[in-house]
């Protein structure tokens, strides 16, 4: 039998059959949804090669069960994502300026056709909907540009130009997409940048829409919330590596597109990986209510701390009576952690600030748009929107509490939770992008963390260690094989999964494991209604198959870097010192920045660790063993991003007094960031 996960959580075992699809195909074209389940063809056996595996018996049928049972009759999300079109890119295709493709909506094509049998037909509806790109009006001087990268760009014009909301990823597509603007609403400059949050999806494009003359001159200010920059950095910089090449699992930017392939992410379809920037915002937004007026139009605030991203707001045009909810309001159950990485979100903070959205500004709305999927209309029905997505995250938040508050631990919670038949009917609270298992999770973990409080947990061996012994335990890796091979053939993928595994992180080398492995994922990829799950299923799969694919975004880009403050830069550049190797090595030096008015910051190294603090005049402290002057970009290009000190000095972009000798001290005691660092393998 296959367990097949539904988004309420409920998991029901269903008995493999044979057969055509039947029920419900008729109203579903008659719909116009698009959703006609079609088979990608039968496997009997596991198949060893590259090419991925047919979607199973097991997993056909629980996926032509939910193409009957669920409202695919209901087609207002189509038409209200519709409204509004003016034009597409055509193609859909953004290219950097060396002609690398950054994004390509056009490769999406196929989700044209009905759904195949590899895929779950909520997640294609979903996939469908999210595919939809251009240029949309969706309130006279409100517009969006939706489809070009995984979040949406927002433009509101002004008296003299338009302002931008959250531009994108990359500089790529938010410059192609203000030209597509431009086309149809003239050549009107951008006065003024909005940053909703500090996830990288709604900054990382700042330098396609306006450059940092124009923010340094005052004709473009660029609004944050509190807290922006430094929570931009810890996500992006202190640790970019390991969660961009998660994020290469989570959003499958690297796997080839198709019915077996990546079909979208659940929140968009997938990341650009054009080149990321950063403006530091020139207003801080402190506090709810506060009312900023950007090239005459009026923008009232609130601040929502601790929601989706650690520093984020919405905020409401009361003039026009329309509502921006960022990304704490969208068609998806959102994340709680998200599985590249994050800091974990709190679902009772959330919930209560989409009650103060609606109380402040719901109940006077007649449009609410978000930075990802499609808006919606009308006061009644943008007050029971927020309201199910509010009552959504009450409730994961207050119904896992209680039950660990009965004994039971985040894996336990996760299969036992199941959402209110209230909650469940409504497409937008479907789990696209976060999981009530993942998220559920994910609250014990806020709560309780790591450790379940069993003792037989507190100590385990590492993955390898580990699966060594439970291999050896079963007998061998061909005596495992034996019982994965009958568990895969009776649709137990999930324990497949486990078992394999211990053979791969106990022989790396084993092929037929790996092969087994790539399969079961497959399958559970063609069962999950989650497009982040699916996608990690598959990237794993993929790398089983092929090798590792490494990381298509690049983390810690030096468009970011070159944002960063003195003090972020020293903090990131001491994740990089290797502790061991340094134990022994003491040193002290001074760092003045030129473009930083001439701060200067004390670096100590000791102890394997290395301290820092500004200097201040006469603050008494012993001379340096040298002193370097050179600026901030100079800092991240040779100490962050990788470049030589050795020809920044020689070039002059570094000048040392001092003791040569205290920075000699220090080569060789820097690691730098694996982005291709295995994960499916030892």
């Amino acid at each position: 039998m296959v367990e097949h996960q539904d988004n309420d959580g409920n998991r029901t075992p269903r008995v493999s059959r044979r057969g055509v699809f039947g029920v419900g195909a008729a109203a579903l074209a008659a719909a116009g949804v698009g959703v006609g389940l079609t088979a990608c063809g039968d496997s009997d056996e596991v198949d060893p090669a590259t090419e991925p595996t047919d979607p199973s018996d097991h997993i056909a049928d629980a996926n032509r069960q939910a193409a009957a049972t669920l409202p695919f009759a209901d087609t207002t999300d189509f038409a209200d994502a519709d409204r509004g079109w003016i034009a597409s890119l055509e193609p859909g295709v953004v290219t950097d300026a060396s002609g690398k493709v950054v994004w390509d909506t056009d490769s999406y094509g196929f989700l044209r056709d009905s759904c195949p049998l590899s895929v779950h037909p909520s997640l294609w509806r979903q996939s469908q909907l999210t595919v939809k790109q251009g240029l949309y009006e969706i309130a006279p001087g409100f517009y969006q540009i939706r489809g070009v990268d995984l979040s949406n760009m927002t433009l509101v014009e002004g008296n003299t130009g338009v302002v931008v909301i959250d531009p994108l990823i990359s500089t790529e597509t938010a410059a192609a997409g203000l030209a597509l603007y431009r086309a149809h609403r003239g050549n009107r400059p951008v006065t003024g940048l909005i940053y909703s949050h500090a996830h990288v999806d709604h900054f990382g494009g700042a330098l396609g829409v306006t450059t940092v003359e124009e923010v340094a001159a005052g004709r473009c200010p660029v609004l944050a919330p509190s807290g922006f920059l430094e929570h931009a950095i810890a996500e992006n910089i202190y640790a970019g590596t390991a969660m961009a090449r998660r994020a290469a699992y989570m959003y499958g930017a690297a796997l080839p597109r198709g019915p077996k392939g990546q079909v979208g992410a659940g929140l968009g379809q997938t990341t650009s990986t054009g080149t990321t920037t950063l403006i530091e915002p020139t207003v801080d937004i402190t506090r709810s209510g506060q009312e900023e007026i950007v090239d005459g139009v009026r923008i009232v605030f609130q601040l929502t701390p601790g929601t989706e991203a650690p520093s984020e707001m919405n905020f409401y045009f009361p003039d026009r009576r329309i509502l921006c909810m960022a990304e704490n309001a969208t068609h998806t159950l959102h994340n709680i952690l998200t599985l590249r990485g994050a800091l974990v979100r709190d679902p009772h903070v959330w919930s209560r600030y989409l009650t103060e959205s609606i109380n402040r500004y719901g109940r006077n709305a007649d449009l609410v748009f978000s930075s990802h999927h499609w808006p919606v209309r009308g006061t009644e029905r943008i007050v029971e929107f927020l309201a199910v997505q509010r009552d959504l995250y009450a409730y994961l938040n207050d119904q896992t509490l209680r039950l660990l508050n009965q004994g039971h631990v985040g894996s336990e919670i996760a299969e036992m939770l199941q959402l209110p038949p209230a909650i469940t009917k409504e497409w937008s609270t479907r789990g696209y992008y976060g999981s009530v298992s993942h998220n559920v999770k994910a609250i014990y973990q806020r709560y309780m963390g790591w450790f379940d409080g069993n003792p037989a947990h507190l100590w385990e061996h590492p993955p390898v260690e580990s699966a060594k012994r439970h291999v050896d335990a079963m007998g061998g890796a061909k005596e495992v094989l034996k019982k994965a091979q009958k568990a895969y053939d009776a649709g137990d993928y999930r324990w497949v999964a486990q078992l394999v595994n211990y053979v791969i992180f106990a022989d790396p080398d084993n092929t037929k494991a790996k092969h087994l492995q790539a399969s079961a994922f497959e399958q559970l990829a063609y069962g999950a209604e989650n497009a982040t799950w699916r996608n990690f299923y598959l990237s794993g799969a993929h790398e089983l198959r092929n090798g590792p694919f490494g990381t298509p975004t690049k983390a810690n880009a030096q468009g970011m870097l070159a944002a960063l403050t003195v003090d972020q830069a020293f903090d990131a550049i001491s994740l990089f010192v290797n502790g061991p190797k340094a134990w022994d090595v003491r040193a002290t030096t001074d760092w003045r920045f030129t473009d930083a008015d001439n701060h200067t910051e004390r670096v100590e190294l000791r102890n394997g660790a290395l301290i820092h603090y500004p200097r201040t005049p006469d603050d008494g402290l012993p001379a340096p063993d040298a002193t370097l002057t050179l600026t901030r970009a100079t800092f991240a290009r040779t100490m962050l991003a990788g470049g030589s000190v050795p020809d920044a000095i020689v070039k002059g972009d570094i000048k040392i007094d001092g003791n040569l000798a205290a920075l000699q001290k220090l080569n060789g005691l820097f690691d730098r960031p694996d982005p291709n660092f295995a994960i499916v393998t030892p």
